[in-house]
């Protein structure tokens, strides 16, 4: 009878992974198949005047592949988001978006893992592309209109406060007329010294009191109201 051979000694116990030949977990790239890769969303934006088209590119990227597409997609924003009323003011709400999306990208590894297809070509960075120097007359014209708006409300009040350049005369104030009568080009005076020649007050009926007069309304702090001056005896 014939003894079975025992079975066969190894010299070296095997030893358990990772191997060398393993992969990352996770999917890979949808573009070139390389290893780590991540969801990424990037948008864009698209205005013609009447019209306007929102863009989205979904997919799982690797980090190279991942900052060609954010890049590709910034970069066309840049140049035709701003072409319409509204989207005007939607571009860099898209491009904010997307830098986020940015940051997110560069933080993925370099891939580990061999692509079976050529990966994206991420280029230069925005700044350095013909599209970050095109983008640069929007955004300076958009940045131009931001700060108009604090600066034109400001003038404003300060017009609206000398009423339309007559100065703002108070209830309780005094004033002098320094043109003749019946102009008017009242000018704000202590009560105590000589100049005083009117006190100013409210009306308490639609009309002044005997022998007073009404200011223009242009004196008054709302620009819509008369005020009366009574005569001061100095």
């Amino acid at each position: 009878m014939s003894t079975p051979y025992p079975p066969h000694q190894y010299p070296y116990p095997q030893q358990p992974g990772p191997y060398p030949y393993q992969q990352p977990p996770g999917p890979g790239c949808e573009v070139c198949g390389a290893m780590p890769a991540a969801p990424v969303t990037v948008r864009g934006h698209q205005g013609m005047v009447v019209v306007m088209r929102f863009l989205r590119r979904q997919g799982v990227l690797c980090r190279t592949c991942g900052l060609a597409v954010a890049r590709k997609m910034q970069a066309d924003t840049l140049v035709q988001g701003w072409w319409g009323p509204l989207s005007m003011l939607i571009t860099p709400f898209v491009l904010l978006l997307n830098l986020g999306e940015l940051s997110r990208i560069r933080k993925l590894p370099p891939p580990a893992t061999a692509a079976w297809r050529p990966p994206l070509d991420p280029g230069r960075p925005l700044l350095r592309r013909p599209a970050g120097l095109v983008a640069l007359v929007p955004l300076l014209a958009l940045a131009g209109l931001v700060l108009a708006v604090p600066v034109l409300f400001v003038i404003g009040m300060a017009v609206d406060s000398r009423g339309s350049g007559h100065p703002t005369l108070t209830p309780g104030s005094c004033a002098r007329n320094v043109a003749d009568w019946p102009e008017q080009d009242l000018r704000p005076a202590d009560c105590g010294s000589p100049d005083a020649e009117f006190r100013v007050y409210w009306p308490d009926d639609p009309s002044c009191g005997p022998g007073d007069y009404y200011a223009y309304p242009e004196y008054s702090r709302n620009g819509d109201l008369s005020l009366c001056l009574h005569p001061v005896k100095n």
